[in-house]
């Protein structure tokens, strides 16, 4: 079984790229290379460079790989950049989506594993959300995700699709073996700023919201561990594979975190106290995000390993430490989208 993992050079899919070559699976990447990098990839993975998109590529990708499952990371995924360009973000993440799942459909394709999100259930969902609670997105980001959804599951209806769909928190850490990790220089979440601060990289840290409905009113999150997600990717495919019917899952801990207390694991693991400094909210950004996790344990054979904030911030420190302080370039590309 080849599984084409699109979005594979990118953060989260170059972890599940390295996740399933350690089980001896095999693999092949589709990435546009406009946030991905092909040093996240091993010398020996297939890397078709081109669109999402474009079905015919895609076709032609599945039928020179003999793909027979596909895991979909392509996506624009910063919540802000989605409020002032939505019509990119619809394109980007619903469109694509939708001409890829033409091809899969084409193709014969029958297992699908797609890369949601939390943002789909808004602003103030049930402490702790379920995956039964109302959606409600507040920015394009998660009504493109929460679009794309429904797509997969009308056309898995409609063409006998098996799909896991895995709506993530909030990603962060990095390869415990520092093989990979954050190389996009404007990545935009928390733990990447305050690693990043703490290294020097950014001038301080912006606190944004500190008047949320939360105990020290800032913004709550559930963490999880990247090598833990794409481990719960793998599990996923072996849940298909084993004729499990199609489902939508809660990817998280089951337990938040609020930005001072981010921060504060930040100064732990560097030794220092970075500088913050307070901020209005972002559009879109939800005040609580904390999973019901209940659910992806008793369908997947996934067990978290990684279930620990400070051991994430190490993880995050240190690959940002030898990633970008080992390169000027990296270094001035990140200060100046950054100024």
């Amino acid at each position: 079984m080849t599984v084409l993992i699109t979005g594979g050079a990118g953060y989260i899919g170059a972890h599940m790229v390295l996740a399933m070559r350690e089980q001896g699976r095999s693999v092949v990447v589709l990435d546009d290379l406009s946030t991905g990098a092909r040093d996240a990839l091993p010398s020996d993975v297939p890397l078709v460079v081109g669109d999402v998109g474009d079905e015919a590529l895609v076709l032609r990708t599945i039928a020179q790989h003999g793909v027979t499952a596909v895991a979909h990371f392509a996506a624009k995924i910063v919540v802000p950049d989605s409020v002032r360009d939505p019509l990119g973000t619809y394109l980007a993440n619903t469109g694509k989506t939708r001409n890829l799942l033409s091809a899969v459909v084409a193709a014969g394709v029958k297992r699908f594993i797609f890369s949601s999100t939390a943002a789909v259930y808004g602003l103030l969902p049930p402490t702790p959300t379920p995956e039964h609670a109302p959606v409600a997105p507040a920015s394009p980001y998660g009504t493109s995700k929460l679009m794309s959804e429904w797509i997969l599951r009308d056309a898995a209806a409609a063409h006998g699709l098996s799909y896991v769909v895995l709506r993530y928190f909030n990603v962060a850490g990095a390869d415990p073996a520092m093989r990979t990790g954050q190389r996009a220089a404007g990545a935009s979440n928390l733990i990447t700023l305050a690693t990043r601060a703490a290294l020097g990289l950014r001038a301080g840290l912006d606190i944004l919201g500190t008047d949320l409905p939360t105990p020290d009113g800032t913004g709550v999150r559930d963490y999880i561990h990247v090598a833990d997600l794409a481990a719960a990717h793998v599990a996923a495919l072996d849940y298909l594979a084993d004729g499990g019917p199609s489902v939508t899952l809660n990817c998280g801990y089951g337990r938040g975190f609020s930005v001072r207390e981010v921060v504060a694991a930040v100064n732990r693991a560097a030794g220092i106290e970075i500088a913050t400094r307070e901020a209005p909210r972002r559009p879109g950004d939800p005040f609580v995000s904390v999973a019901d996790a209940r659910h992806i344990r008793d369908r997947l054979d996934w067990t978290p390993k990684l279930d620990d904030l400070d051991l994430i911030v190490r993880h995050a420190l240190e690959w940002e430490r030898r990633y970008w302080i080992g390169s000027a370039e990296r270094q001035a590309e990140i200060r100046r989208l950054a100024s």
